[in-house]
């Protein structure tokens, strides 16, 4: 009987506790977010599931309840008369869950029978109010205990409110001794949330400040860290990264490298924080600490709150990184390295202002921006500690841009048309001497090849590059690369003819043979390196740019070989000017200099006027390159490569007074041939037959 009725008693333990538990069961709640796990908020199914199902109003909502094993709704809007999803709340985690395992309630229905009566309490047992009290009563010291559970939710919108609200709380009421096993397992759980497969699921988050709640949790959490040694990596989780070092006034310049994937497949996005040695200087004595966090995935999901000149969300295009430092260091300098490297892909730093909740452009400043790397030197302050860079929506591809190429190309084919006609008019008359003859053909080759190289330029800056289309503008790049080339090979043949009518005054070289060197020196040198070229890169596909028909940098460096021609005829040009220079300021040996020599000092003006603007075109083009130019740069580098046909008509071919003459005679003799055509018609025979016909 006694132990009958104690079995009994054990039976009726046992059920008291677990009707106790199930009473308490609604009385968990996470402090600042109950509403996510609320088994109160269930949707009732019977009425919302009409609603969802009848007809689609415009403009109308509805919502649905979740699948099994979740709480919350799904709310849906009638957008074009079809149901869209606008939120969710669907949520599996709660306080409960997170700490059912380190309760105690669930073990001791099982265990209870073979626990002695004297050990067994009658109380209920202690109820977890909130996740802090459940982390100091159950795993105080990493966290961990709460790590699995998180990690193996869905990551539905619901789930994802859920653990940011789990985050901050965290932040609000743990951070007052953070080590780095709790800085591990705070990241893990974050790092769960910011994976790419969830990205999409933060749209439909109803608290649109869920996304910048999380940043700042994550930077408070992180102000709170000790590093007692010195070594940088602290966490290296794939969505989330912290590094960390010890400074004092006598540290070195500093600074942390990051290196991390926006997905599993893509190769990894660099980033870098700099703290300069200037800042470190102003450091006490006693050891300080610098700690940066990178996040790869949190700029797609960062939500601005509403701006008014902004109608358009504005993209985050690098790495996320958030720095704490000490309160006397204001300055840092922030390396990114561009997600998006297309030449439209122009960069705006700036700085998250946490209280603002928006990018603030007042922050940073820019010091460099290039095809692929950012560079940012940004102020920091209690309320600004993260850092991006957006899409800039003033791109260096300007509309001002636009339309001076336009009018520009417009006005160089005209101009070099118009001096291929000039030039064909009055070619018998100037081409006298052998070198008259060969600066006409240099002049004529020149326009044939910026005119030919100009109207592939326009082909491949029309042309919309598709993988059926691949072939057609590597063709594209070829013949705009060879023609370009063919423009400066002209220009170097031009200036040693220059140089041999300077240098050789008495013996002169045969017609035949300075047109062969001309046309090897204008054609076979360009197709050389052209072919050369394709041979080279285009095995790998490297000879063009993935987004424009023209030569690749990036991978290759294949615009090298249009460069380096180029810029070494340019710098070889300017010195014949200068020797030009040197000679035309000698005096005359008497009266018995040929007429050639004449000639050659009036070539040697031309190119002295030519040559100059060409080089400073290209030292232009040159500036466009270097970090940070400025778009006044880019605007001038348009300005004169577009205007180089109406250059050339200009200094080539008008300013040439013997060209001039021929036109005078020309127009003379045309004007000559129509009056005597005219005085012909007058003669005795056609006015007698004139006055015929009126009688």
């Amino acid at each position: 009987m006694k132990m009958k009725s104690q079995a009994t008693m054990i039976c009726c333990l046992v059920f008291f506790l677990s009707t106790e538990c199930s009473h308490y069961r609604s009385k968990i709640h996470l402090k600042a977010g109950d509403k996510l796990q609320s088994p109160e908020g269930k949707p009732k199914t019977g009425r919302i599931q009409e609603k969802c199902g009848g007809p689609c109003i415009s403009s109308s909502n509805c919502s649905q309840p979740c699948a099994k094993d979740f709480h919350g709704e799904i709310g849906f809007i009638c957008n074009q008369k079809k149901w869209q999803k606008s939120a969710e709340t669907c949520t599996s985690l709660s306080v409960e869950k997170l700490f059912k395992d380190s309760t105690g309630a669930s073990r001791l229905s099982v265990a209870a029978p073979s626990i002695p009566l004297h050990i067994l309490d009658f109380r209920a047992p202690e109820t977890i109010e909130s996740v802090a009290q459940g982390i100091r009563k159950n795993c105080p010291l990493d966290y961990a205990c709460i790590t699995d559970m998180v990690k193996s939710s869905e990551t539905t919108s619901g789930n994802i409110a859920f653990i940011v609200e789990l985050l901050k709380n965290i932040s609000t009421d743990l951070s007052d001794n953070v080590t780095r096993e709790k800085m591990k397992s705070y990241s893990e759980v974050a790092n769960h949330i910011l994976d790419t497969a969830a990205i999409s699921n933060w749209a439909f988050i109803p608290n649109k400040n869920a996304s910048s709640d999380l940043l700042q949790s994550v930077n408070l959490f992180a102000r709170q860290l000790h590093i007692h040694n010195n070594s940088e990596n602290i966490v290296n989780e794939l969505f989330i990264q912290t590094k960390g070092f010890h400074i004092n006034h006598n540290t070195s310049e500093k600074s942390l490298n990051f290196s991390m994937s926006m997905n599993n497949t893509t190769e990894d996005i660099l980033g870098m924080v700099q703290i300069p040695r200037r800042e470190l200087r102003k450091l006490w004595p006693n050891a300080s600490q610098a700690i940066s966090i990178a996040f790869p995935t949190l700029g797609a999901i960062l939500r601005e709150a509403h701006l008014q000149n902004v109608s358009l969300p504005r993209q985050v295009n690098g790495l996320v990184l958030s720095v704490v430092l000490p309160e006397r260091l204001q300055e840092i300098i922030l390396t990114f390295e561009k997600i998006n490297k297309t030449l439209n892909a122009r960069a705006q730093c700036v700085g998250w202002h946490s209280k603002k909740r928006r990018w603030d452009e007042k922050a940073c400043q820019m010091m460099l921006d290039i095809r692929n790397e950012v560079k940012c030197r940004c102020n920091y302050t209690s309320v600004v500690m993260s850092f991006s860079i957006l899409m800039s929506p003033k791109s260096m591809t300007d509309k001002v841009l636009d339309y001076i190429t336009c009018i520009g190309l417009s006005v160089s084919i005209l101009s070099l048309v118009l001096c291929l006609i000039i030039e064909a008019t009055v070619w018998s008359r100037v081409v006298v001497t052998e070198i008259s003859y060969m600066r006409h053909v240099c002049i004529v080759n020149i326009a044939v090849s910026l005119l030919t190289a100009n109207v592939w330029f326009i082909i491949g800056s029309h042309f919309n590059i598709k993988a059926q289309d691949y072939n057609m503008c590597v063709a594209v790049t070829f013949f705009s690369h060879f023609f370009y080339l063919s423009l400066f090979f002209w220009m170097l043949f031009k200036a040693l003819l220059i140089i041999y009518g300077i240098f050789v005054i008495f013996r002169r070289m045969m017609k035949s043979r300075m047109m062969v060197i001309g046309f090897a020196i204008g054609y076979g040198c360009p197709l050389i390196i052209a072919v050369t070229t394709v041979a080279i890169t285009e095995p790998e596909n490297g000879y063009m740019r993935p987004e424009a028909c023209w030569l690749n940098w990036d991978n290759t460096k294949a615009l090298l070989a249009f460069a380096i021609p180029a810029l070494v005829i340019v710098a070889v040009n300017l010195i014949v000017v200068l020797v030009v220079a040197v000679n035309t300021q000698r005096p005359s040996i008497g009266s018995s200099k040929s007429q050639d020599v004449v000639i050659i000092m009036r070539i040697s003006k031309n190119v002295a006027i030519l040559t100059p603007l060409l080089g400073l075109t290209w030292g232009f083009g040159i500036a466009t390159l270097i970090e940070g130019t400025s778009l006044t740069f880019h605007i001038i580098f348009a300005l004169l490569n577009a205007f180089q046909g109406f250059f050339i008509l200009l200094f080539g071919t008008i300013m040439d007074h013997k060209i001039r003459d021929a036109l005078r005679m020309r127009m003379s003799s045309l004007k000559g041939k129509s009056r005597a055509a005219e005085n012909a018609s007058l003669g005795p025979t056609n006015g007698s037959k004139l006055m015929n016909r009126q009688g």
